[in-house]
């Protein structure tokens, strides 16, 4: 799964480049998850895992609270989440999952990001099959076989653990995001390079140098995006 670990650092580190955007969508997913339930993440999993997520991302505690009061304060605004499933360059795959208040126009958006930059939308079901909803956890300060027993004596089952350049990197279930993370927390692991929810490809394709460049072009303009939350896909991005 090393090449995996490899793409979701090359897509936190191009978000991260442009921080009010990244701000802008947590903004809006922790308001979503707060509405949907208590504003209270020890009560509210799903908030709890958006708030993990944007610790790894350092959105301002400022912006968290703004989006938690607003859900509090009985907004109106209401957003629908959507997945979009496409083709790029040679057969390349790509979902891209949305938070829209406006469906007509993130579909449109959406469409025309694929069509202008070389790629093409595909109708539901027919790139997801093809990926697996992925708890990943990246960290230092332990050894993989140190994880692996912390893990196991809280009968927490993994589908692996990895090493690279001196961080573990966990793949777990996504039912497992908190139980992994509080025995995670619970050891002395508190700070985290990725702690995300996302879908990984069961297998990647690699592209020629003007594909990927056609690729990468097409990805950038799908997570500039106002609706767009997260971009998955299943290219081995050169390093």
């Amino acid at each position: 799964m090393g090449r995996k670990w490899n793409n979701i650092k090359e897509k936190k580190a191009l978000k991260d480049k442009n921080t009010s955007r990244i701000y802008a969508k947590f903004g809006r997913e922790i308001y979503v998850a707060a509405k949907q339930g208590e504003p209270d993440p020890e009560a509210n999993q799903a908030l709890k895992v958006v708030l993990e997520r944007a610790k790894t991302y350092n959105v301002p505690k400022a912006i968290i609270d703004r989006a938690i009061e607003k859900a509090k304060g009985g907004s109106e605004e209401n957003y629908s989440e959507l997945r979009y499933e496409g083709f790029g360059p040679n057969g390349s795959m790509i979902i891209a999952d949305a938070l829209t208040n406006n469906v007509n126009r993130t579909a449109s958006e959406v469409r025309s990001a694929f069509g202008k930059n070389g790629g093409n939308m595909g109708v539901s079901g027919s790139v997801a099959y093809m990926f697996e909803p992925t708890a990943v956890f990246g960290f230092d300060g332990k050894t993989a076989d140190d994880v692996l027993e912390l893990l196991m004596e809280a009968e927490i089952d993994v589908r692996d653990i990895i090493e690279e350049e001196d961080t573990v990197i966990v793949y777990a279930e996504p039912d497992q995001f908190h139980a992994v993370q509080e025995t995670l927390e619970q050891a002395g692991i508190t700070e985290f390079s990725v702690a995300e929810l996302t879908m990984l490809a069961q297998n990647e394709v690699s592209l020629t140098e003007e594909d990927q460049e056609q690729f990468e072009k097409l990805i950038d303009v799908l997570e500039d995006l106002e609706d767009v939350q997260q971009v998955h896909h299943n290219v081995a991005l050169d390093d």
